[in-house]
């Protein structure tokens, strides 16, 4: 049920950083950020870190378990390694789609 839960609120974490992203305004130059607002790389940088931080949350409570630490269940243990898991694959398909699209605006005609 946790597990649910936690790939829930990553779904919704990563459809607000796409909302912000869309509600950036499209200008030719780099626009200037008012307070408050975030660049694309900002946000790209924020996901990254919240997967490294599923991941190491992960390893340590892994660590844990095999050290037989008293109070860390394996099912906590497989949670959170399928929550990590789960959040480096969607890191992975959002750079996929990011190389794409690079690739796709490369090689438009000018």
């Amino acid at each position: 049920m946790t597990q649910g839960v936690e790939f829930n609120r990553l779904m919704l974490d990563m459809r607000a950083m796409q909302a912000d992203a869309m509600s950036l305004p499209k200008t030719a130059a780099a626009p200037e950020l008012a307070p408050g607002q975030s660049s694309f790389a900002d946000m790209l940088g924020q996901a990254i870190g919240k997967v490294s931080d599923v991941q190491q949350a992960s390893t340590q409570l892994s660590s844990a378990f095999e050290i037989g630490k008293s109070g860390v269940d394996l099912t906590d243990v497989m949670i959170a390694s399928q929550k990590a898991s789960v959040s480096f694959q969607a890191l992975t398909q959002v750079r996929n789609k990011l190389v794409q699209a690079y690739q796709d605006i490369m090689q438009m005609p000018v």
